[in-house]
């Protein structure tokens, strides 16, 4: 080991610079990240010194992220290049191994995680701390044109999308921010759950939203007006799809109830219904819901049929049904709402076969398969193998699933209890019989 030199101790100092210089950058980058603009601009009505600063930020973060993102790698570079020179010359050939460990614990200690932890806790402080030092950092013209240089050259490397307005937040990271807020209070649990809907929306398909075919309301080809009429009012609906012949089990349209009300009233009611029929779309079953929703919105219909890849009819939808999705149950006065999923007394869930597995999954707080079904009906069905009998049962991630009530082939009702001697390691257990 060797003595310091004058120019080894203005290097050390250097060094210690940049350390107190990336503190406060990482205190700046993760602050900055977790303020909301609501909150920002609150501080900038109330006259807060920090208030218009922040808000200037804030409104856009592209504004700040290429510029501090670039500041921090150079301040990172330059401290990693000195702490080597330095280390070499005291600890020799042996130096920079050990510069390297020091840098790698003293600065990811200090520079990284106590600030980002403390900005974590403290938001709104970091942030007010930070806003006026980084505006005025990224206002630097030679930072920007530097910035906006390499983000340029990065366009040129990486076709596409681009970097033009920094980096990109996906959608679990959207998801991630929207249950912080929500934490923090900045959005009500409603807001939440309406945002959430609405970044999933794109991720559904016609298949997950569905009235299945088994639970259709139609009206026979041979039916009289009077007869379908009578269908349509002891059901509720608007529109009936009604059967073509033979045993295709095909659609030939659609009877609207205005329609059947009008030629009643006319004195029409023992014509068939089929000379009133309108036609209905088809639609394939792995449809993105929001691209059905945009043309039923478009082309102004209200329910189409949907098809699986062999043509089969699989069941309809309609558009309450997309809105549904979006907003929860839509139910007016007439409707008779029977629950789905009812907690019992004893802990134990009763639940309609019909309800899909991620809303189970949120009740449960599980994570049951799903690749090749949709609800729990088709979960314990494909599960045993077989048209179940009422009684049997199968477990799964620590549950236990019973069929409770059949409806001819079709899982009607399933009592699911806690298993606890079942290990919770996701696996499916055979089926006692």
């Amino acid at each position: 080991m060797i003595a310091l030199s004058t120019a080894d101790v203005w290097m050390l100092v250097a060094i210690g610079l940049l350390l107190l210089v990336l503190v406060f950058l990482a205190v700046a980058e993760m602050g900055l990240s977790r303020i909301s603009k609501h909150r920002a601009q609150s501080l900038a009505d109330s006259g807060n010194k920090s208030g218009r600063s922040l808000l200037w930020l804030v409104s856009e973060p592209e504004r700040w992220v290429n510029p501090l993102l670039l500041t921090v790698n150079i301040c990172q570079t330059v401290q990693a290049t000195l702490t080597g020179i330095v280390a070499n010359r005291l600890f020799g050939g042996a130096g920079v191994a050990i510069g390297v460990v020091l840098n790698v614990i003293v600065f990811f200690v200090l520079a990284e995680a106590v600030p980002k932890t403390y900005a974590v806790i403290y938001p709104e402080q970091a942030a007010k701390l930070a806003a006026r030092p980084v505006s005025a950092l990224v206002r630097f013209p030679l930072l920007r044109w530097v910035s906006r240089g390499l983000i340029g050259l990065t366009n040129m490397i990486v076709k596409g999308k681009g970097l033009d307005k920094g980096p990109f937040v996906n959608e679990q990271e959207l998801l991630g921010i929207v249950e912080t807020a929500a934490e923090e209070g900045v959005v009500e649990h409603e807001e939440r759950e309406l945002i959430e809907s609405i970044i999933e929306f794109g991720d559904t398909v016609v298949r997950e939203v569905m009235v299945p075919r088994p639970d259709m309301v139609t009206v026979e080809y041979l039916s009289t007006v009077t007869q379908a009429l009578d269908v349509a009012i002891e059901h509720g609906y608007s529109r009936m799809p009604v059967l073509g012949p033979g045993e295709d089990d095909d659609i030939v349209g659609l009877a609207y109830t205005k329609d059947l009300m009008r030629t009643e009233r006319e004195g029409g009611g023992a014509r068939p219904v089929t000379d009133l029929v309108r036609p209905v779309r088809f639609v394939p079953e792995h449809k993105p819901l929001n691209r059905l929703m945009r043309e039923m919105q478009a082309e102004k219909f209200h329910l189409a049929i949907v098809a699986d890849e062999y043509g089969a009819i699989a069941g309809l939808i309609t558009l309450e049904d997309c809105l549904e999705e979006l907003v929860g149950d839509i139910v007016d006065e007439y409707d008779e709402e029977d629950a789905e999923i009812v907690h019992q007394a004893d802990g134990s869930y009763l639940v309609d076969g019909r309800v899909a597995i991620d809303e189970l999954d949120e009740v449960l707080d599980t994570e049951l398969p799903d690749d090749d079904w949709d609800t729990l009906g088709g979960l314990v069905f494909n599960t045993l193998g077989h048209v179940p009998t009422e009684g049997e049962h199968l477990v799964s991630h620590g549950w236990r699933f019973t069929v409770r009530e059949m409806e001819g082939r079709r899982i009607k009702r399933v009592e699911i209890t806690r298993e606890p001697e079942t290990a919770d390691d996701g696996e499916l257990v055979d089926a006692d019989r």
